[in-house]
């Protein structure tokens, strides 16, 4: 069975990756610049991307023995890949927007349960 080589990321790895872009950061730094983050959420998320090879995580100096991130060269690739769907987004902002109107008044009310397991689907893509 073939099954796909990698996932890159979940909800947060595009947005660690572009804290990183600078050069290292300690995790409390990286806390600060994504808020809504939790640690353990990070945590999972920084060890996952390490795991991939995207970060490389080092000792930092002094005494406090405090660790910082860096992009490894693989992961430094992914900031053409994000680059790339940013300008995707800009470029089809419009006919997302446009998109999601259409959805919407298709069927305006709010599915009734989570669409996770054979839950209904809204408007038009009911079966």
């Amino acid at each position: 069975m073939s099954a796909f080589p990698i996932q890159i990321g979940g909800k947060w790895t595009a947005m660690v990756v572009l804290c990183l872009e600078g050069g290292p950061r300690r995790f409390g730094v990286l806390r600060r610049h994504l808020r809504p983050i939790s640690a353990k959420v990070l945590g999972e998320t920084l060890t996952a991307m390490g795991r991939d090879g995207l970060v490389r995580r080092h000792p930092t100096d002094g005494d406090d023995g405090g660790v910082a991130y860096e992009l490894t060269p693989l992961g430094r690739t992914l900031l053409d890949v994000i680059e790339h769907a940013r300008g995707w987004a800009r470029r089809h902002h419009g006919d997302l927007a446009r998109a999601r109107d259409a959805f919407d008044r298709a069927d305006p009310t709010p599915p009734t349960a989570p669409m996770t397991g054979g839950a209904a689907l809204p408007g038009p893509y009911r079966r």
